[in-house]
């Protein structure tokens, strides 16, 4: 063999051996992709932004850079300061809200966007919705509306109006009941609910999805928006192999297509064996080393023939 024909060798042995490490890697390091936000766990089809999660789910929630889980609609951006898998549900907190401990001026609150349907989002029934500071002209006092609910709802109004909060709305502790109003709409709670305080003509909001226990005693009352979503977003076998690949299921492209997005950032169709994060981890060395054993073995075959 020919002195030429040699080194052409030398140099094929060489890349065979070293495969990886010649070429630098082009994968990005980082994914778009978290399964934490904060210290809530994140699961299908719940995502960290969008992309992420399942395409109902991401035009609603994010995680912001601080670790923050948000939920946002035509009214404003809520924390979610808990979630529950088991039951489908999820606590939002607004922090114009007011509570026991600190009442203020309230905005308005809207579950969903311009078309109800597109949300697979509804207020838990057991969420109260707590108007304060009303008018005595206020439409929800309309004994022809029948908005308030005068029963157990008046013990909660004096609950509330017993708190030294309501000096923040310009209250006296345990000034008349007669501008509150547990508020009772006239159509089933749901995913189209709405609360426009100034139509209300009130000045602030409490909303309560548990009472923590102790019904008389309300700095124990959990204060919060309690909401369920839909069961039918369940995990389907795609999205159980993506998941048991180390990805996170996803979307892409116009038409909202199934992505399993691995920890690098690699979006692909089926799942990340072999690519992606099993690639830049231990994947990756096992090839190498393959490829390294039979650049080797390759060298001095072709050595023996010489």
């Amino acid at each position: 063999m020919s002195c030429s024909s040699k080194i052409f060798l030398f140099f094929l042995s060489f890349l065979l051996i070293h495969p990886l490490e010649s070429v630098p890697s082009i994968i990005p390091l980082n994914g778009s992709c978290t399964d934490k936000c904060g210290n809530i766990v994140l699961k299908y089809p719940f995502g960290s932004g969008f992309g992420c999660g399942h395409p109902a789910f991401s035009r609603f929630i994010k995680c912001t850079i601080s670790g923050v889980l948000q939920f946002s609609t035509t009214s404003g951006i809520y924390t979610i300061s808990s979630l529950d898998y088991s039951t489908n549900t999820f606590v939002l907190t607004d922090p114009f809200m007011s509570t026991c401990s600190s009442m203020q001026n309230s905005g308005s609150f809207t579950l969903d966007h311009d078309d109800s349907s597109s949300t697979p989002f509804s207020i838990m029934k057991q969420n109260m919705f707590v108007l304060l500071g009303c008018s005595t002209t206020s439409a929800v006092f309309d004994p022809k509306q029948d908005l308030c609910d005068s029963g157990s709802g008046s013990n909660v109004c004096r609950g509330m109006y017993s708190c030294k909060g309501v000096t923040g709305i310009g209250l006296e502790p345990n000034d008349p009941i007669s501008t509150c109003c547990v508020y009772d709409p006239p159509v089933p709670v749901g995913s189209g609910y709405g609360l426009n305080l100034p139509r209300l003509q009130c000045s602030s909001y409490s909303s309560i999805y548990g009472f923590g226990g102790d019904e008389g005693d309300p700095m124990k009352w959990e204060f919060g928006i309690s909401l369920q979503y839909n069961n039918s977003y369940y995990v389907d076998e795609s999205c159980k192999n993506c998941e048991d690949s180390g990805g996170f299921c996803g979307f892409s492209g116009a038409d909202e297509s199934f992505a399993c997005i691995c920890r690098n950032g690699v979006n692909i169709t089926i799942n990340c064996y072999g690519r992606g994060y099993a690639l830049s981890g231990t994947w990756r060395h096992k090839i190498q080393t393959g490829m390294s054993i039979g650049g080797i073995l390759f060298f001095w075959m072709m050595m023996l023939f010489i």
